[in-house]
């Protein structure tokens, strides 16, 4: 009478997988021995592999840790960074390195070079050039950094319900950013700016954000139209989500990366655009120390003193590549194509 509890050679076994235990050890030292050794200890790894384990199996990174952990290895990223910061601590608190006042002239050292105490020498009102180029990095950044921030939230609001909703109001603000889009930057600043007598930096900043905004409203357009059709914001709206939940939830934040990158990129050509329009008088005025200002007062005399533009032109074009330097870097750790 056959065995119930072995089947038949080459049959079916009615009975079906045997349990671990039923397998044993030979005890012999043989092939059979190692590979049950092996097995143990595989299995063991895992059960003891936690979350936060070092072991063989790895949590999966989320686009926003993936993209840290890469411009943490990014060379371009840390030297921008660290030139960035640089760059702001002395904006803020720039006794750090200059004692004097940037206000204080005496124009008995009209355009003299450097000397000992005043490295960059003087300019043509017999004003430090070092100590104006230090202090013209508060009014510079402080219009880049609003002004993006400005761009940024407008342009993202609008072009992200834009893109979410449709219809009337998105066919509505694609036209309104043609428009936008159609009028010159330098020539609109000579007429909006022209008639403003406030030497602050608020009016520069209103201006290069009314002119930013479309810019912005448009990638975040594209990036919402995009994210919305993904099958998790599909499953979302049939289970009952509303649209303020699936907007902020599941489509805000999978579509701000491209927004992040162009706005980092833009910050170093509003600097630009600041210095720019302060060039040809209509931007930043006195009292305020920035370094267009002083590269517009610098420009007829470059012949006699080129110290005097030389000092403020280079620190506005490191401090715009730094920006444009930091903003290519976090392009490339955002975009899984340039990988």
């Amino acid at each position: 009478m056959p065995d119930p509890e072995r089947p038949e050679p080459g049959g079916y076994d009615p009975v079906g997988p045997r349990p671990k235990e039923a397998v044993s050890p030979t005890g012999q030292g043989g092939p059979m021995d190692l590979a049950l050794d092996e097995a143990e200890s595989v299995e063991g790894i895992e059960k003891t592999a936690g979350p936060g384990a070092s072991g063989p199996r790895e949590r999966a990174r989320s686009l926003w840790s993936d993209a840290w952990h890469q411009l943490r290895r990014n060379p371009v990223f840390i030297l921008s960074s660290a030139l960035i910061l640089f760059l702001v601590v002395i904006a803020i608190w720039p006794q750090l390195i200059a004692s004097g006042d940037p206000l204080q002239c005496d124009l008995s050292k009209s355009q003299q070079g450097s000397a000992p105490g005043h490295p960059f020498g003087y300019d043509t009102q017999g004003c430090d050039v070092y100590t104006r180029t230090v202090y013209g990095a508060r009014a510079s950044i402080t219009v880049g950094v609003c002004a993006t921030l400005g761009a940024a939230l407008l342009g993202s609001a609008l072009g992200g319900l834009a893109g979410f909703f449709g219809g009337w109001g998105d066919s509505l603000l694609s036209r309104v950013a043609d428009i936008f889009f159609g009028i010159p930057v330098v020539l609109g600043g000579l007429v909006f700016l022209s008639v403003v007598t406030s030497t602050t930096v608020w009016p520069v900043v209103g201006f290069i954000v009314l002119l930013g905004w479309p810019q912005i409203a448009r990638i975040a357009r594209g990036s919402v139209i995009t994210a919305k059709q993904n099958d998790y914001v599909q499953a979302a709206r049939a289970l009952g989500a509303g649209n303020a939940r699936m907007l902020l939830r599941h489509v805000a934040p999978n579509a701000v990366a491209p927004v992040i990158v162009v706005a980092t990129i833009a910050l170093g050509t509003y600097i630009a655009l600041e210095a720019t329009l302060s060039f040809l008088g209509v931007g930043l005025r006195p009292p305020t120390v920035s370094w267009g200002i002083d590269i517009s007062n610098a420009a007829s005399q470059i012949r006699n003193a080129p110290h005097m533009l030389l000092w403020p032109a280079g620190a506005l074009s490191i401090t715009v590549l730094a920006f444009i330097m930091l903003g290519d870097a976090v392009r490339d750790a955002l975009d899984p194509k340039l990988r």
